[in-house]
């Protein structure tokens, strides 16, 4: 048993290895970052040891703006792109003949370059003194005047990066869910079926607790992957965050390092580990709900 334990840890060891050079002593490193007041780069040098850093980024404007940003990004587009791709999911299992068809369809923009879509939909949303783009000359059928939504109002702003955040996760919710119904016994159907059960009751009742583990891993990853957004501002929006008022906790942490204004490894340290807590504890929340709720 012994020999058998000592085989398994050295299988293990090449990915522990791994994990502790690129992950752990990372994780330590930007921990003791936050806490080096005036860390210099370039001399390796600091003159203090303190808070000082988690207090500046807590009170920067441009740090506040990014996290605002970056929950309402959170709290829309998690739910909103999951419930989407619950319900297109099982209008796909209902089809027989072009099931198959209709799923590359829909995965298509996961395989598409993030920046390249992003240039479509600022090139479908902008409005220039050439042209007031695509989708308002859609609204100005229905009589509506034609909104900036690149250089607009902030609500604006936040409905195209939010549209098009939900545009790219889609898919892969798709793929994900769509196999997960497909992977639901037909004996549950079939004897809701002999029972006169309604088709609503069936959903609720039997779908729904069956893919329920699939349906909580797509929530956490979205709620960890929303909140790593910055490449689908970035698209949208250009390298201006700040300016734009559309920054993320990520563009923050970015624009500390190798902004224009960077330069600043204690400052992105301490806003990197604020990401690092609030995600912890979301996902900590996730999975104590799931006890009650997820069925596996």
């Amino acid at each position: 048993m012994e020999k058998n334990n000592l085989k398994g840890w050295l299988y293990l060891l090449p990915a522990a290895l791994f994990l502790g050079v690129f992950m752990i002593y990372p994780l330590i490193d930007v921990f003791v970052y936050s806490f080096e007041e005036g860390y210099n780069s370039a001399s390796q040098t600091f003159f203090g040891v303190g808070l000082y850093n988690y207090s500046y980024v807590l009170h920067d404007p441009y740090f506040l703006q990014a996290l605002k940003n970056t929950f309402i990004l959170v709290i829309i587009t998690v739910p909103l792109s999951t419930l989407i791709a619950l319900g297109i999911s099982v209008g796909l299992a209902s089809i027989e003949k072009l099931r198959h068809l209709f799923q590359t369809i829909f995965f298509l923009p996961y395989v598409t370059n993030t920046l390249a879509v992003g240039l479509v939909f600022m090139i479908l949303f902008a409005k220039t003194e050439y042209t007031d783009g695509l989708v308002n000359i859609i609204l100005g059928i229905f009589g509506m005047e034609p909104i900036d939504f690149i250089e607009g109002s902030y609500a604006a702003k936040m409905f195209v990066l939010c549209f098009y955040t939900v545009w790219i996760v889609l898919p892969f919710k798709i793929l994900i869910l769509t196999s997960a119904l497909a992977s639901v016994k037909q004996d549950y159907y079939n004897a809701a079926m002999i029972d006169g059960t309604p088709r609503w009751r069936v959903f609720l009742k039997i779908t729904l607790p069956m893919i329920s583990p699939m349906l909580f891993y797509l929530v956490i990853t979205g709620f960890i992957g929303a909140f790593k957004a910055y490449s689908d501002a970035v698209a949208i929006f250009g390298t201006e965050l700040n300016v734009a008022e559309m920054n993320t906790i990520v563009g923050y942490i970015y624009d500390m390092l190798y902004g224009d204004g960077g330069g600043y490894p204690s400052y992105a340290s301490a806003a990197a580990i604020i990401l690092f807590v609030i995600v912890l504890t979301i996902t900590s929340i996730n999975l104590l709900v799931s006890k009650k709720h997820v069925h596996y």
